[in-house]
């Protein structure tokens, strides 16, 4: 399917291109700061899409909601556009989506997504809990304000509360309803924990940097020995870490465009 998307700067002649994809939950407007900074030196172009089942994005395909189909989907949109992306940059389960993509990006950068199957969600153990959490909510609400009160009251912080209300939208009836089809969001998540994209990262016709956050635990040791090894011995895979949490976008903006900077020009 065609993803929705938000192309950032002129594609003019000559500018390369910049693929954003967002975690499970999110939108393409979650890297939208990250990727202004990092084009508006110019010669970029940035495309930051909705994953399907999120955001704007939420036509049924009628196939398997994967992360497999997730890539087919970021492939498609870059043809609809008629674009060639030059680097491909994901975050959490975007991560494994530029991973699983087959275009001609010379250059892949997850941030905190972990390549490898984990099927006990470890280090993704508060995104589970999340995910639960939005199953009971019992919706639809008069305001917006409404459902923040209703998810902090699950026991959720409030910056949390409010990321997630930019997934509410007021309806015909005048009332505030979710997005989110969980029951796609529980089959895009499953997918994402059992897949392993390790072949992937070593792939000989690409470069793929992984972006490690040093207070996440989705990376547990032998994926952080893997990584290390990788870039040592030279496989067309470099390994960074920066301070900060899982959301490292939020945590370390500045610090995401750097590495980006670096590693992607």
């Amino acid at each position: 399917m065609v993803l929705h998307h938000d192309v950032l700067a002129d594609a003019a002649p000559g500018a390369r291109v910049l693929v954003m994809l967002h975690g499970i939950l999110g939108q393409g407007n979650n890297l939208r700061g990250i990727a202004r900074a990092f084009v508006s030196t110019g010669g970029w172009t940035a495309v930051l899409m909705d994953l399907r089942a999120h955001g704007q994005s939420q036509g049924a395909p009628g196939n398997a909601d994967t992360v497999a189909n997730c890539a087919r989907d970021v492939e498609e949109t870059l043809r609809s556009l008629g674009l060639e992306a030059d680097s491909i940059v994901g975050h959490s389960y975007g991560g494994k989506v530029a991973l699983a993509t087959n275009t001609s990006a010379r250059h892949i950068m997850t941030l905190d997504s972990a390549p490898g199957a984990r099927p006990d969600a470890r280090g993704s153990e508060s995104t589970e809990e999340v995910i639960l959490m939005l199953h009971r909510l019992k919706g639809p609400w008069p305001t917006r304000d409404a459902f923040v009160d209703e998810v902090m009251a699950a026991g959720q912080p409030k910056h949390l509360a409010q990321w997630l209300a930019m997934n509410v939208e007021r309806r015909d009836d005048g009332a505030f309803h979710s997005r989110f089809d969980m029951k796609r969001i529980d089959a895009l998540i499953l997918d994402y924990l059992n897949v392993d994209l390790w072949s992937a990262v070593e792939r000989k016709d690409r470069l793929t940097h992984l972006v490690v956050a040093e207070r996440s635990r989705v990376y547990d040791h032998d994926d952080r020995v893997r990584a290390q090894t990788l870039e040592t011995t030279g496989a067309n895979t470099t390994l960074d870490l920066l301070e900060g949490t899982h959301w490292i976008h939020v945590d370390n903006p500045n610090g995401v465009v750097d590495v980006m900077r670096r590693r992607l020009t």
